[in-house]
């Protein structure tokens, strides 16, 4: 008995290597699948890119993302990586002007 168990330690090990990462990929499967399921119109969104708009249309496997007034761009489903919460009750910093010249100054919007 005592001869196998390096044997038993390796196979444990394996399993281990192999059922636990499959775990947390089902999990972050089911995660993304109801993230998809939920988006509805007017949902502000961030996608993988680091891009922020807010949901314009729904189609199968697309979505059109509003990224300014009047620009809708089309982006895959999958590319949506998170809700974000509405930045319509976001006070901006005392002073600012809502503008950014780059000179660094207090005026400047912070992001």
């Amino acid at each position: 008995m005592e001869q196998f168990f390096p044997l038993i330690l390796l196979v444990l090990a394996f399993g281990l290597l192999i059922v636990l990462p499959a775990r947390q990929r089902k999990k972050m499967q089911a995660k993304a699948e109801a993230l998809q399921s939920s988006l509805t119109v007017g949902t502000p969104v961030m996608l993988t890119s680091g891009i922020h708009g807010t949901v314009a249309s729904l189609g199968e496997g697309i979505v059109g993302l509003e990224v300014a007034p009047g620009v809708v761009i089309t982006v895959a489903r999958p590319a949506v990586m998170e809700i974000r919460q509405s930045a319509s009750g976001a006070v901006p910093p005392e002073g600012a002007t809502g503008t950014i010249d780059g000179d660094g100054d207090s005026t400047d919007r912070t992001r």
